[in-house]
């Protein structure tokens, strides 16, 4: 739903993929931008509408992206989609970051475009490591990257993720990616890529810095 920037950029994307779509907007006009070449269905109506959605095959539909400009219909349209139509992968673009906050609990998967843009904006205007390598839409996970602190040299993975309450996702060793387990044991040079969510970045970190925790 939405045929913008944005919803025709995707339709296209997805067709150049060999997706079968179709678009919905409430301007009949708006189907310009998908050009000459596109060969999906163009509906025009409210893409929260029941019938609109049926005339554009929601029955049949793998997934139901909700990119129009207004926030609420975007999220009527999501709601409709997952709980009236069964469709499990539903995404909407949401402006209002505390609002793509509220959604997401709710089983939505939104993206906040405002906050989205000002974080990466902020990677490239601060200097290296001050940004998170990545924020995921809701800006509630982040993503960074360290190299080990001497004093972590032969602890275990395990012991790490307890005393952080974080995740490492992948180690970069030797030039190499590596998946750890609990039992992996960090080594010297290694590069952690940790998972934490944002609002315990900071004690994740200061962990980190100051090494583990001896058990008595």
């Amino acid at each position: 739903m939405g045929c913008g920037r944005v919803g025709s950029t995707l339709a296209r994307s997805l067709e150049d993929r060999n997706h079968t779509v179709a678009v919905i907007d409430s301007e009949p006009d708006a189907f310009r931008r998908l050009g000459p070449g596109f060969n999906g269905d163009k509906v025009a109506g409210m893409g929260f509408d029941q019938q609109v959605l049926e005339k554009a095959g929601i029955r049949r539909a793998d997934a139901f992206a909700a990119v129009s400009s207004g926030d609420n219909s975007n999220i009527i349209a999501a709601r409709v989609a997952r709980e009236t139509f069964g469709i499990q992968r539903v995404v909407a673009r949401i402006y209002d970051p505390g609002r793509a906050e509220v959604y997401q609990r709710l089983g939505i998967t939104t993206v906040a475009t405002v906050k989205w843009t000002a974080d990466q904006v902020l990677r490239r205007l601060l200097p290296a490591g001050a940004e998170p390598d990545f924020r995921d839409p809701s800006g509630t996970i982040r993503v960074d990257h360290h190299v080990v602190p001497e004093r972590w040299i032969g602890s275990r993975v395990g012991e790490f993720q307890e005393q952080a309450r974080a995740r490492v996702a992948w180690i970069d060793r030797l030039g190499e990616g590596m998946l750890p387990d609990r039992d992996s044991v960090i080594q010297e040079g290694d590069l952690l890529h940790v998972v934490v969510r944002e609002e315990n970045a900071t004690h994740a970190y200061e962990v980190l810095a100051r090494g583990p925790e001896q058990g008595d």
